[in-house]
């Protein structure tokens, strides 16, 4: 297999009259990491899907290596996977996998038990299938938005060792820094390439801005110069011919020879005005800057009501389980008004579950969830498709009012959302553009309390840095459930964390904790020396009785694969 594993070369792509891509050009080599960046509705899911060959372009070519074997993840819980199969086909590999990925003891799950899967459940198992089959070449779209930590660290850790290329979609920047070493950007229909990890590309952006925008500066500098030049010789050309025709007597303009030289002269000038224009026409022609484009500022104004310090929900004993399954169990905490704290917890740990009965959707198994009475609380879930699909961004929000509804408007152009987005069917939204609406509709209320689930999952970069900035000034509660680093360690300065069947409020940030957890988790030199000794007596004993097997048996291939196995494990430790 040769190292481009895929061709891509002047390729365009329009729906009707919306232009999408335009003359696209690049080649992905065997063991590269792309990051696809760009603002919602950009085109990055039409690139993907051409590169798949799932539609084709208008113009250009895309060649893929006949023995390249896909992975696709598409942006969606909704994946096709027949369990069954897969551990009939794959058996103890999807397995491992998924216990890799927290999902313990597949095989001795209940019927039901299928049935009731998380969002990040099943992500996980669709991502347990696409690693079963060894893909060469991976097309992730957005694979972290339903991810715990340990599915995310999990996946980082195992694109790191994939020798295969991938193309992946994500707003994460945590994931992005982690696993790319290539950044495709795709702004008004053109695709352009960086170096390095997201925040390199952040870096780079913003030099190339800085220095297009100096440039385009000294550019029009140099126009005006010669504009004044040219508007200078155009005075006195007219004076020149004004001048070649004024009223002598004949013997005055013989023996001066005024008239001729007054009209030698304003050719002259006439020369120089043409030349001096095509001059700068052709520089321009050549090497013209164009104004570099305005950074769009995405702006949130969330307000809240209430003073701070008060708790305003607080938890005694609280359990809650479903048939023999418990989810939490006697657990004790609160929150207090004006607090921004992170919910953490493994997939299917409860976190959807603890949401609803903030909502009053479920009731506690044991124990007592007090709320203040007077709590206004918003609830912005990870799901967008309950939505009416058939009203428009302004019916949805359900306004009266010149005020209100031009309040409304403002916020969604501030927010990226063109006029005539508000007046088609939410259906007709792309799923960064729904999330938004859902946005404004809570900006549009005072709330005591922000319940966040997955905020960011459609939101496009820009969009998520300014909400971080916005939500950090917010005088209100936040609970905020998301799989976004970044977002989290930026914005939560206290955690409730899901762990052993328990809810326990733990005051410190995400990256305070996690160290704190390593650093309890790390063994002693002790540890060390004797997990050392277990191992190389291992492998001792598994040298010596392949030593006794003949060679290229299925026997001594899976005691071979045990010696690497255990190899490994010595590296990891030593």
């Amino acid at each position: 297999m040769t190292s481009a594993i895929l061709q891509v070369k002047k390729v365009k792509k329009s729906f009707g009259e919306r232009e999408i891509l335009k003359d696209i050009s690049f080649d992905i080599r065997n063991g590269e990491k792309i990051g696809l960046v760009g603002w919602n509705g950009a085109g990055k899911t039409t690139l993907m899907r051409l590169l798949m060959g799932s539609i084709v372009p208008n113009e250009g070519t895309i060649t893929k290596h006949s023995e390249v074997k896909i992975g696709y993840l598409p942006q969606s819980t909704e994946y096709e996977l027949h369990l069954e199969d897969e551990l009939m086909e794959h058996g103890q590999h999807f397995l491992t996998t998924t216990s890799q990925l927290g999902l313990e003891k597949m095989q001795n799950w209940k019927e039901e038990r299928y049935h009731h899967l998380s969002g990040g459940e099943r992500l996980k198992l669709a991502l347990a299938k696409i690693w079963a089959n060894n893909p060469h070449l991976l097309f992730l779209d957005e694979p972290t938005n339903h991810l715990d930590l340990q599915g995310v660290n999990w996946l980082i850790k195992e694109l790191k060792k994939f020798e295969g290329a991938a193309v992946i979609i994500s707003h994460d920047r945590y994931f992005l820094d982690k696993t790319v070493t290539k950044i495709y950007e795709i702004e008004d229909c053109l695709l352009k390439e960086y170096e390095g990890n997201y925040s390199a590309y952040k870096v780079e952006k913003q030099r190339l801005h800085e220095q297009q925008t100096r440039d385009y500066l000294k550019q029009e500098r140099k126009i005006q110069i010669i504009e004044e030049q040219v508007a200078t010789l155009k005075q006195w050309s007219e004076k020149a011919h004004r001048e070649s025709g004024k009223g002598r007597s004949l013997s005055e303009n013989n023996l001066l020879g005024f008239k001729e030289y007054e009209r030698v002269k304003a050719k002259k000038k006439d020369n120089q005005i043409k030349s001096k224009t095509r001059r700068l026409e052709l520089e321009l022609s050549k090497k013209k800057i164009e104004k570099p484009k305005e950074e769009v500022e995405v702006l949130f104004d969330f307000e809240s009501s209430g003073k701070r310090g008060k708790r305003i929900l607080e938890a005694k004993g609280l359990s809650k389980q479903f048939d023999e399954r418990v989810l939490f169990d006697k657990s004790h905490f609160y929150v207090l008004h004006g607090e921004k704290v992170g919910l953490l917890g493994p997939n299917g740990a409860g976190k959807t579950t603890f949401i609803n009965m903030l909502l009053g959707k479920e009731d506690a198994s044991k124990g007592t969830l007090w709320k203040s009475d007077t709590l206004k609380i918003a609830y912005l879930s990870q799901d967008v498709s309950e939505m009416s699909v058939d009203k428009t961004a302004m019916e949805y929000l359900d306004v009266v009012g010149c005020e209100r509804i031009s309040k409304a408007r403002t916020i969604f152009a501030n927010m990226g959302m063109k006029e005539d987005k508000l007046l088609k069917p939410i259906a007709t939204l792309s799923l960064g553009e729904r999330t938004r609406v859902k946005l404004v509709h809570m900006i549009m209320q005072e709330y005591d309390v922000l319940i966040l689930d997955e905020p960011t999952n459609h939101l496009d970069l820009p969009s998520r840095e300014q909400l971080e900035d916005t939500l950090i000034s917010y005088n209100g509660a936040l609970i905020v459930v998301s799989h976004d680093r970044y977002f989290v360690e930026k914005l939560c300065n206290k955690l409730l964390i899901i762990e052993n069947k328990r809810i326990k409020r733990v005051e410190m940030g995400l990256r305070e904790y996690e160290t704190r957890q390593q650093l309890s988790k790390e063994p002693s030199k002790q540890e060390q020396r004797e997990a050392l000794a277990i191992i190389d007596t291992k492998i001792t004993e598994l040298l010596g009785k392949i030593s006794m097997i003949n060679p290229g048996t299925e026997e001594y291939i899976e005691m071979d694969r045990a010696i690497t196995e255990w190899m490994r494990k010595k590296k990891e430790i030593g």
